[in-house]
């Protein structure tokens, strides 16, 4: 009986060892776990809104869909201008002479592939609507719309993903609480998310110490 106990005590300790290990450095391994994935989260996200502003500069506003966007990407190109100044004579009926007329002429010099520009020989465009560390081929959600902003009709877009599905084997009490993060080093809300549809931004939710790439750890 005596041994039966003490076994029992035995195991006890060790479950609750284990648990207090647990508490200890579970926050800790989650913690690298997700600025890890984070990282190469927002690595995709900065893909996208390079892309999008890409597709804005020559079509004037967004693309709604990633089949439209990597299209863009695969065919599109930037007019290389240049724009100078000129002037010329020209007769003035309300003065009865002829007076200077100046003017700014632009010139194409040439044209530069997008994909080039952006992403050299790297084709990982190709797969910018999938979530990095996700299950199930889980994808962005993207959309793109027009606002009104000071009687101006302007263009605006959004990606974003839910923390929880970057997160999806991690334990749920540390994903809860990572979804109600409010802090100024840390990507804040239940979204990873990139540029607004209610207002005129491409930036993104998370803090400036994943944009130096290295030092996010």
């Amino acid at each position: 009986m005596k041994t039966v106990l003490q076994i029992v005590l035995w195991i006890v300790c060790i479950v609750l060892g284990y648990m207090i290990y647990q508490s200890v450095t579970g926050p800790i391994e989650f913690d690298k776990i997700k600025k890890e994935r984070f990282a190469d989260v927002i690595d995709r996200l900065k893909d996208i809104r390079n892309a999008q502003e890409a597709y804005k500069t020559v079509n004037g506003n967004y693309a709604k869909d990633f089949q439209s966007l990597i299209k863009f990407v695969d065919t599109g190109q930037y007019v290389i201008t240049q724009q100078r100044d000129s002037s010329y004579m020209e007769f003035d009926p309300t003065y009865g002479i002829d007076m200077l007329k100046e003017v700014k002429i632009i010139d194409t010099l040439g044209y530069v592939s997008v994909k080039d520009s952006l992403f050299k020989a790297d084709t990982r465009y190709n797969s910018m609507m999938n979530v990095p560390h996700a299950q199930g081929n889980e994808t962005f959600t993207m959309k793109a719309d027009f606002i009104e902003q000071s009687g101006y009709r302007a263009p605006v877009f959004e990606a974003k993903v839910a923390k929880k599905i970057i997160l999806f084997d991690q334990p749920e009490d540390l994903v809860a609480r990572e979804n109600a993060q409010v802090s100024v080093e840390e990507v804040n809300g239940s979204e990873i998310t990139v540029g607004s549809l209610t207002k005129v931004s491409t930036s993104g939710n998370w803090p400036p110490i994943y944009d130096k790439k290295g030092e996010q750890q």
